[in-house]
């Protein structure tokens, strides 16, 4: 299973310090079927906790996910400053979850090599390329 977060992503992990481990931890849980909602579209949402808290208090992250294959964290967000995904916001999730998952591994790379992707590892730390 490989692991990555988009750029957008990556920014928001590191101001909100959430660490590669607890985003590899959140793929194994999902792998488990452990996750917050199937939104549709190889969508899921998947709480992950705010450091030194629990998952109750934390983030929602929305990750382009196929079992077993690829997962892309997408988008987060603090329960308190929003409480889901417009209609408009899914739609557009869907759609890149499509793309997403049409990569092939030379184009998930060329992704990754254009800094439009991170990768993280089995062990949460960042992988470079």
């Amino acid at each position: 299973m490989r692991i990555f977060k988009t750029k957008w992503f990556a920014r928001f992990a590191r101001k909100e310090d959430i660490s590669d481990q607890k985003l590899s931890d959140a793929v194994q849980e999902a792998e488990k079927g452990l996750h917050d909602g199937e939104l549709g579209g190889n969508l899921i949402k998947k709480r992950v906790a705010r450091a030194g808290e629990g998952k109750r208090g934390g983030y929602r992250t929305i990750i382009v996910y196929r079992a077993g294959k690829r997962a892309v964290f997408v988008y987060g967000f603090s329960k308190s400053a929003k409480a889901n995904l417009s209609a408009v916001e899914l739609d557009a999730y869907q759609k890149l979850a499509k793309v997403y998952l049409s990569f092939s591994d030379a184009g998930m790379a060329k992704a990754l090599s254009a800094g439009e992707l991170e990768e993280v590892n089995d062990n949460g730390e960042e992988v470079s390329e």
